[in-house]
């Protein structure tokens, strides 16, 4: 008997629910542990209190004086809720969080100690940054980096540590986390949208990115996923055959949430209320034990650091519960993957969502205005939308029957379309009275107050409107919001600069009226982006023949898809934007690329130590098993041996095969390892981990998963899909 794998079943057999006690409301729960607003006016001096308020809504620089009052106020205020540390929180391009905790503690020269935290180590922090991905930036030799505040993200407490969100920068100043090219991005489109808005309402004076995410996630019991190396070291199966039921009978999806992952969510959402996540929003996704958890939407830039540090969080609790928490893309063959839909839409400081539908012909042209530049922004940059997404675990859900195809598309519905196609008849130039009227009372008008049920839902579409918003669909459970986040935000701020420029110019030389040059411009815009929107079957293999004849791209794997990010005109695009600078976006692509082979080179490794270590030893235990009790039956039977052996021979014979399969491969693996391994250029390394590496992944699976069929179940060493599917 395999004792690892029973030892891991009896073990998980013992995990009940654990007791959760809620005995306040959420209202009265959510930001106590934030030194939020209501803390700040509670705390801060008026001085204080309005230059934070400055930095947060007009970006203006706090001063040495405010941010030591501010330090000495947030100091107290954690100190009295128990706190010892403090840290600099912070999003390295790790695509983890990272933080350093020092101690409010110091002594004095008489002996005597204090509690101490003064302006300057709220403001900024050296932190030793020598192992932090720089893209080559900087050696790591050199290892001076800074974090520095960011005050438009409330400090938070967890457990007994004040964290301080910061961006972190190298000492030669590029941006070396996701924060900063994100406030960066999200400064260009409040730019470049307040602009745009000024032609229907001169009060705006601001508008805001805002994000709701969707973070989907499997549970497995903690004993369970221990004793998978795989899942262990890559957070996914790297082999093992399908359960007999799996998600067929959709009897998991929306059910009733079992009573073990309920506590880990109560738990989960009493620590997110208390560190002001909205999260709003539990239910049993598709497969089973997998989950999905949504929050209210919030501001982009603390939407992401939100979505960060939950994801902190639910390792922390589900293991609390004897839970693992699986955010990988596809960590089982055969079900359903994970996403985390990113639900984008603009907002002006009056109040306004530029995405909804008004009730009046003007606001509904506004309207008009930010949705078909948004679907222009994503018509230009595509591949470059596509490339925000990649990732070597993507990869895998990308394509597959419940996610979105590696090909960018918008749906937006067929009353939306028609719409469209009405716009795209107006007359070039002037208008006539009977024309305007028309388009503003009849086309505008015809769109109806809420069209959150007006179509159906498109779950193919990678990029989809849904009422009052855009749902980017096509972003992995594993991601850092912030790279897709800066990508749309920057087109979209880019797409309402140049949607300016062309209106002022047809106000300024045709001496059309602002209406009229607006329905002008909007009109060319929904001609030439016609090739981007796309109702049907993403799956469907057919389009993926009309999107090549659409010249849409179609970059299936992560090292062609990356390539986007350093083509000459993103580079200039993010610099126009100042989001980043050439040297900072060449870095992020070096990154990225070397992230893609070290997650192929670990799970390559992996796979082949599970397939000769584990596998090929227990199937040659059992074939001994067979062997023996075939040398018994030519001694029982002698003449009829043959007959009544004949199954037995066929199955040594078939395990025979199947180890040969299985050896042959992972040896050609680890030879096609060492090729790519002495490869100097780092796209031909990539592409060859890609295409000859992981290309043997699935023929060493096969094998292994057929082995998984034959050889006797007390024997076999990895925790199966049924056990690790539906043991609750």
């Amino acid at each position: 008997m395999s004792t690892l794998r029973f030892h891991a079943v009896k073990e998980s057999l013992t995990h009940s629910p654990k007791e959760v006690w809620e005995n306040d409301r959420r209202s009265n729960l959510f930001g106590k542990n934030v030194f939020n607003e209501q803390a700040m006016r509670q705390h801060l001096t008026k001085d204080a209190f309005d230059g934070v308020m400055n930095a947060i809504w007009h970006g203006k620089k706090i001063d040495r004086t405010i941010a030591d009052q501010v330090a000495s106020s947030m100091k107290d205020w954690a100190l009295s809720k128990g706190v010892t540390h403090y840290t600099h929180w912070f999003q390295p391009l790790t695509g983890a969080t990272a933080e350093k905790h020092d101690a409010f503690f110091e002594t004095t020269s008489s002996g005597a100690s204090i509690e101490k935290f003064g302006g300057s180590q709220l403001v900024q922090q050296e932190p030793d940054a020598s192992s932090f991905p720089s893209g080559g930036i900087r050696n790591t030799f050199e290892a001076r980096g800074y974090t520095a505040w960011d005050p438009t993200s409330p400090a938070f407490i967890y457990g007994t540590t004040l964290c301080i969100p910061t961006i972190f920068v190298a000492y030669t100043g590029e941006a070396l986390d996701y924060k900063t090219p994100l406030l960066r991005a999200l400064q260009a489109v409040d730019a470049a949208a307040t602009d745009v808005c000024k032609y229907f309402d001169k009060n705006v004076r601001k508008v805001s990115s805002s994000l709701g995410w969707e973070q989907e996630y499997f549970l497995v019991d903690k004993a369970l996923a221990l004793s998978r190396p795989d899942i262990t070291l890559t957070g996914r199966t790297l082999l093992g055959h399908s359960s007999a039921k799996g998600q067929q009978l959709d009897d998991h999806y929306f059910g009733s949430i079992p009573t073990r992952a309920l506590s880990f969510m109560r738990e989960l959402e009493t620590e997110c209320m208390l560190l002001g996540i909205p999260v709003k929003t539990r239910h049993n996704e598709v497969a089973p034990n997998q989950f999905e958890l949504a929050p209210i939407f919030e501001e982009a830039n603390l939407a992401v650091d939100h979505n960060s540090l939950l994801m902190d969080i639910m390792g922390r609790v589900a293991s609390k519960h004897n839970f693992k928490v699986l955010m990988h893309e596809k960590p089982f063959a055969g079900i359903n993957g994970s996403g985390k839909h990113n639900n984008w839409s603009l907002s002006t400081d009056t109040g306004v969502n530029l995405l909804a539908p008004g009730k009046t012909p003007m606001s509904n042209l506004q309207f008009l205005t930010f949705f078909v530049n948004t679907i222009k922004a994503v018509n230009e940059h595509e591949a470059l939308l596509r490339a925000a997404i990649a990732s070597a675990s993507n990869d895998h859900r990308l394509g597959a029957n419940e996610a979105p195809p590696a090909i960018m598309s918008v749906f937006i519905g067929e009353q939306l379309t028609k719409v469209l196609e009405e716009l795209e008849g107006v007359t070039k130039g002037k208008l006539s009275p009977e024309e305007k009227t028309e388009l503003k009372l009849n086309v505008v008008g015809k769109i109806p107050d809420v069209l959150l049920d007006n179509t159906d839902r498109n779950r193919t579409s990678p990029f989809a409107f849904t009422g009052n918003k855009f749902e980017f669909r096509a972003v992995g459970s594993t991601a850092n919001c912030g790279n897709p986040m800066t990508v749309l935000n920057t087109i979209v701020a880019k797409q309402l600069k140049d949607f300016k420029v062309e209106v002022d110019k047809l106000i300024d030389n045709k001496g059309l009226k602002k209406d009229e040059a607006v329905f002008n411009v909007l009109r060319e815009y929904i001609k030439s982006s016609k090739r981007i929107l796309f109702e049907g079957n993403g799956y469907d293999q057919s389009w993926e023949k009309e999107a090549e004849k659409r010249g849409l791209s179609n970059n299936k794997t992560t090292p062609e898809a990356l390539k986007s990010k350093i083509t000459k005109e993103t580079i200039a695009l993010f610099e126009e934007m100042n989001v980043m600078s050439a040297i900072e976006t060449k870095a992020r692509y070096e990154i990225e690329v070397e992230a893609y082979i070290m997650h192929i080179q670990i799970e390559s490794r992996v796979l082949g130590d599970i397939a000769r270590n584990h596998v090929v030893p227990t199937a040659v235990k059992y074939q001994n098993v067979l062997i023996e009790n075939v040398k018994g039956l030519k001694e029982i039977f002698d003449k009829k041996f043959n007959e009544v052996s004949k199954e037995q021979l066929n199955l040594i014979e078939e395990i025979s095969g199947h180890i040969e399969g299985i050896n042959a491969n992972v040896t050609k693996m680890i030879e096609e390892r060492k090729k790519a391994n002495a490869m100097q250029d780092i796209e031909d390394k990539a592409h060859s981990y890609c295409f000859n590496v992981r290309s043997l992944f699935d023929q060493i699976r096969y094998h292994c998963d057929k082995l998984e069929l034959l050889v006797d179940d007390e024997l076999w060493p990895l925790t199966k899909y049924r056990e690790l599917l539906f043991t609750r």
